[in-house]
């Protein structure tokens, strides 16, 4: 065995999965923003005028959300490359709880898969 367990290999790529679809997300989203396409919101019967906005065509919400969904997507990228290279375990720790905050199944596995695989940080191979 040359000491390369799967574990932190996987949670290292789906880091970067995660990273990739939030970086595209996010930037879809900044660039709807930025050449003003309409971008639907849901309305919601009974709350009155503060949540049935139908479209919202200059909102700076949105580019906020993008931007944020970006850099974590950019944070996530860097760590599961960290985790494949095992060169910080702190860098793919951070990496994985970035792919893991807009909570989906493949952030959850990252995260668990690189806490669980933290000895092979340190191992020589």
């Amino acid at each position: 065995m040359n000491g390369r367990g799967g574990l932190l290999s996987a949670g290292g790529i789906l880091s970067i999965i995660v990273g990739v679809f939030e970086l595209i997300v996010g930037g879809v989203m900044v660039a709807l923003k930025w050449v003003s396409i309409p971008f639907p919101l849901p309305s919601f019967p009974g709350f009155g005028d503060i949540f049935s906005i139908g479209i919202v065509t200059t909102s700076t919400w949105l580019i906020i959300i993008g931007a944020v969904l970006a850099v974590l997507g950019i944070i996530a990228i860097i760590g599961g490359a960290s985790a494949i290279r095992r060169s910080s375990f702190g860098l793919s720790l951070a990496g994985a709880i970035c792919a893991l905050l807009p909570i989906n199944v493949l952030g959850i596995l990252a995260v668990i898969f690189v806490s669980l695989a933290k000895g092979e940080f340190g191992a020589e191979y």
